[in-house]
């Protein structure tokens, strides 16, 4: 596997591929359109990058069947399935590769099937999803380790994106690993992507420096953080979800523009002076590679994700946000997006793909 990833790295990502033996790909996802994070795009990108070249990629998502608002986050939705399922689902497709993204109730239902009829499979850590329960339920995040081992444990591969999070999974013991980095879509992220117009518009035009952050606005993001701040400027949240009604209320001082895409998004970015990405539970971050490739730097704690991806010319790192973000909006904006420009879902996909190989020992990133 490792042989076949340098070679995918070396022909520039998945180019080269088209020709190889087609694979069948099932991926199954909890997460999925209409959420807007970065696990759905990495899923999504990758989905089409994959049939792009002429691999069969098909996709069990909670769309597909009768779902409930996930308890104290109603824009997730949690599928309702009859036993067996989703395993006929699996065994009608027959895939050459199962994936299973996410640890929610289709992934516990594609996870009995391949254990009971013997179906190799991978899964991937997105999140932090110890520290994700625990910031809801108020319970220890190590009450939920068990879970994770119990769920990735018979996996022939658990795909990962830092070296942080490597090394956090391998101390619980899960030890078969393999890298699968993420990418930008440098067509649409980049410093040319124009003035946004929201931040022109509002009350004559919002103060400098603007402090953006993007993503869920929900409390595992820590958002509260970041609007506790007291650096000088206007704070701009693009994003949704739970929090944001309580958030709005009592911090007005903050502009919250709600959900941006396409674009919009791009503009937000590359028209921001500084992005604040306050989270303590991703596992990478994949709104901070998008903001440097726009150019625009980055101010984050020291944790997994940001201490994988970060460096002193493109951003700032300490517990102390307000030092980190005074730090960040010094940094040079061309040097951020020279940055941004080594992201490539290209290479993040051949990634992907050498993962689903067979397995006889830890793949290591060359």
């Amino acid at each position: 596997a490792r042989g076949r990833l340098m070679l995918l790295q070396e022909a520039g990502g998945l180019a080269d591929l088209v020709g190889a033996p087609p694979k069948s790909i099932a991926i199954v996802s909890d997460a999925w359109h209409p959420q807007m994070n970065g696990v759905v795009r990495t899923l999504t990108t990758t989905c089409d990058i994959l049939r792009q070249n002429g691999l069969r990629v098909d996709v069990i998502t909670p769309d597909q069947y009768p779902s409930v608002p996930c308890p104290t986050y109603p824009e997730i939705r949690l599928a309702l399935t009859m036993p067996g399922t989703v395993g006929r689902r699996l065994a009608k497709l027959q895939p050459d590769a199962v994936h299973i993204a996410t640890e929610g109730p289709l992934g516990l239902s594609a996870r009995r099937y391949c254990m009971t009829k013997a179906v190799p499979f991978t899964t991937a850590y997105h999140t932090q999803f110890p520290d994700y329960v625990s910031r809801r339920t108020y319970l220890p995040p190590e009450a939920f380790w068990p879970y994770i081992r119990w769920f990735h444990r018979p996996a022939q591969r658990v795909m990962v994106a830092t070296e942080s999070i490597r090394e956090e999974l391998r101390a619980q013991g899960l030890t078969r690993l393999h890298h699968w980095g993420r990418g930008v879509d440098l067509k649409l992220f980049n410093p040319d992507a124009g003035s946004c117009a929201d931040y022109a518009g509002i009350d004559g035009g919002l103060a400098r420096p603007i402090q953006l952050y993007v993503g869920r606005v929900a409390v595992e993001k820590n958002l509260e953080a970041f609007l506790k701040t007291n650096q000088p400027g206007t704070k701009v949240i693009v994003g949704d979800g739970p929090a944001r009604g309580d958030l709005e209320a009592r911090y007005p001082e903050a502009v919250f523009l709600g959900k941006r895409g396409g674009e919009d998004l791009a503009r937000c970015y590359a028209d921001a002076d500084v992005f604040v990405f306050p989270s303590k539970t991703d596992t990478f971050g994949l709104v901070m590679i998008e903001a440097l490739a726009c150019g625009t730097p980055v101010a984050a704690y020291p944790v997994p994700g940001p201490r994988d991806i970060l460096t002193d010319e493109v951003g700032a790192m300490s517990e102390d946000l307000d030092e980190a973000i005074a730090a960040a909006v010094t940094r040079d904006r061309r040097t951020c997006a020279e940055f941004g420009k080594a992201f490539s879902w290209e290479a993040a996909t051949a990634q992907f793909l050498a993962g689903l190989e067979e397995f006889d020992g830890e793949c290591l990133t060359p």
